[in-house]
């Protein structure tokens, strides 16, 4: 197994709706902030190499509603293709992707316009795009608080391609991938586990967990739809951790790729926070 990853991007969220409920003089020691408010988030995604299978984990937002979007000032947005040669792969040899949900800022490179810009296709011609069915459903008929997320244009294509495998349990794709479901920041939000040569399992935390500042149970974003049930999968998320000694992958932190958790006098406190490269599979 290899495991890499993919810097998609960066893009400013303003932290009062990161951090819900928490003061600002509470979260703003933990996670900085601009004179506006705005906190720099990235779009940290995987890539997965085993025997037979290349698996990336989101894809970020893309370049197809960059205009529309421009409140968030994306920044360093990259071409899935280019960055997947630099690391020996192709676009054509991805057989999964993994979409922890169909915000905007996790599956927009799932499609892109063709040569002559007349179409949009599947960025990935030949892989399955596994999605929560839950979280399909969401997408199809989005509630008000999350219509503003989703854009047609990122999945249809891939559903017409007979490209679209949905979730709907706790499951393997392969030996050592398992796809687990959780809710509260929308439906049916996936996080895949990666089971290492080494013993570990590396968790990829997605929006259950979007960077190592929110670890706190009750420290969920105003953005999260269901926050009671985001807090009891969190706790869901970090107990297995614990208890498993897990390694957490952070997609939207600027600060923290990876770390390990314990509980201390019954609050999850951070053990040890590493790089992904500096992860031993052996």
């Amino acid at each position: 197994m290899k495991i890499d990853k993919i810097e998609a991007g960066r893009f400013l969220a303003d932290g009062g709706a990161m951090f819900g409920v928490v003061p600002k003089r509470v979260w703003q020691k933990r996670y900085p902030c601009n004179e506006d408010n705005f906190c720099t988030l990235h779009m940290r995604c995987l890539v997965v190499k085993t025997d037979d299978r290349l698996i990336i984990v989101d894809t970020g937002t893309g370049d197809k509603q960059l205009e529309y979007l421009k409140y968030y000032h994306f920044e360093g947005i990259v071409d899935f293709d280019v960055e997947l040669k630099k690391l020996g792969y192709s676009a054509d040899e991805v057989t999964d992707v993994i979409l922890t949900h169909l915000h905007f800022d996790h599956c927009g490179t799932c499609t892109i316009f063709n040569e002559d810009k007349s179409n949009i296709i599947p960025t990935f011609p030949k892989a399955k795009y596994w999605v929560g069915k839950a979280q399909w459903e969401n997408f199809l008929n989005p509630n008000v608080r999350e219509g503003d997320s989703y854009f047609p244009e990122n999945m249809l294509p891939v559903e017409k391609s007979g490209q679209l495998n949905l979730v709907s349990e706790d499951m393997f794709i392969a030996p050592n991938v398992e796809l687990k479901l959780y809710n509260g920041h929308t439906a049916g939000q996936i996080s895949p586990c990666f089971y290492l040569p080494n013993g570990k399992t590396l968790v990829f935390t997605g929006d259950v967990i979007p960077f190592l500042a929110a670890l706190p149970i009750a420290w969920v974003s105003a953005y999260d739809t269901y926050p009671i049930t985001s807090m009891e999968d969190k706790e869901r998320m970090l107990s297995e951790a614990v208890a498993e000694e897990q390694i957490l992958f952070f997609e939207h932190d600027a600060y923290n790729e990876c770390c390990t958790v314990q509980k201390v006098n019954g609050k999850y406190r951070v053990k040890d926070s590493f790089n992904l490269s500096e992860i031993k599979l052996e």
